[in-house]
């Protein structure tokens, strides 16, 4: 058992490594223009990528908001179960989270799809909508890249496909996007 916990470390060590730096940067850029301009952030995922999402959406409205002293304008499409089962019920899962980006989503916003695969049916649908309305779209997958990474103008990969170590990666990026903010306030000043 002691191997196999210092393989994974290892592994997971890895997967960290594997974080793109510069789209990590670009993304810190385009939340800053986002809080500007008052463009709206959406951000979703399903299993523990829908938690990554909720938890990314806490921290960034919540945490940075308050370091910042302005208010970013960011929802997790994961968070109101009773419009998702709505949408899964009367349509298909698929619609869960496009069905709410028609209601919300304006040129300019931001949708942030989470997934190791790349290939989850409903965050691939959302964000083909968004693109094709004019959203910013972002993709944080693993390995596999998946439709999401043909679809997003933004791609952050983990170079990895375990999904585990990924999502732990990809949660190491939201909190970087988050506590980019916290740590440095002067940011929105720009």
């Amino acid at each position: 058992m002691k191997h196999w916990i210092s393989d994974y470390i290892r592994t997971q060590k890895a997967a960290h490594d594997s974080i793109p730096v510069e789209a990590v940067a670009e993304l810190i850029e385009k939340l800053r223009a986002a809080l500007h301009a008052g463009s709206q952030i959406f951000v979703f995922g399903n299993g523990g990528s829908a938690a990554n999402a909720s938890h990314f959406a806490t921290d960034l409205g919540k945490g940075a908001s308050d370091k910042v002293g302005k208010r970013f304008r960011v929802l997790s499409l994961n968070d109101n179960v009773s419009w998702m089962t709505a949408l899964a019920n009367d349509y298909s899962y698929e619609e869960v989270f496009v069905g709410q980006l028609q209601n919300y989503g304006k040129p300019g916003d931001i949708a942030l799809g989470i997934s190791v695969s790349g290939n989850s049916p409903n965050c691939v649908k959302a964000l083909g909508w968004a693109k094709d309305h004019g959203l910013q779209t972002v993709a944080l997958v693993g390995a596999k890249r998946g439709r999401m990474a043909e679809i997003a103008e933004c791609v952050l990969m983990i170079n990895d496909t375990h999904y585990g170590r990924v999502e732990d990666a990809q949660m190491g990026i939201c909190h970087m996007l988050c506590y980019a903010f916290m740590e440095h306030p002067e940011l929105v000043r720009k």
